[in-house]
């Protein structure tokens, strides 16, 4: 799984023209899932986002984490983050998984961010055309690849 974990002080995710879901202060999350990834990823990746040591404390230095914040999630799965661009111009997404093994996963991760987390996570719409709006924060962004864990 690769995560593109951005700071936000807003974000929502529009379809349509209308806002299906959004979030204050917290993070916005792009997911990538390939076939290779599994439970562990899942439970990996849940774990180091709940406790990344991101946001602003008292003096201004990053050193408390989104539960600290009692921050939210906004969680948007996005096969684009496997794209490979060795050849040619045009990207291949041959490493991103197909929605029958995606899908389950997609579910999965926001199943485990909201044990981890103790809230309701807001997600995208799995194979939408989404417009996504974000303010990010700091700017804040981090890219995190499961099996790439050193």
């Amino acid at each position: 799984m690769k995560a593109v974990i951005q700071r936000v002080s807003r974000a929502c995710v529009m379809i349509n023209g209308s806002i299906y879901s959004q979030i204050g202060s917290g993070l916005l999350i792009l997911l990538g899932i390939e076939d290779a990834d599994g439970i562990d990823d899942i439970e990996w990746l849940s774990n180091k986002i709940v406790n990344l040591r991101i946001f602003n404390d008292e003096q201004g230095v990053m050193n408390i984490s989104l539960q600290d914040i009692h921050g939210e999630i906004l969680l948007v799965s996005q096969l684009t983050l496997h794209a490979s661009t060795k050849k040619g111009n045009r990207p291949s997404y041959i490493k991103a998984s197909k929605p029958g093994i995606a899908i389950p996963l997609y579910e999965k991760m926001i199943r485990q961010l909201s044990n981890d987390l103790g809230i309701a996570i807001k997600t995208g719409e799995f194979g939408a055309d989404m417009k996504i709006e974000l303010l990010n924060d700091g700017p804040v962004t981090i890219v995190i690849d499961t099996k790439n864990r050193d």
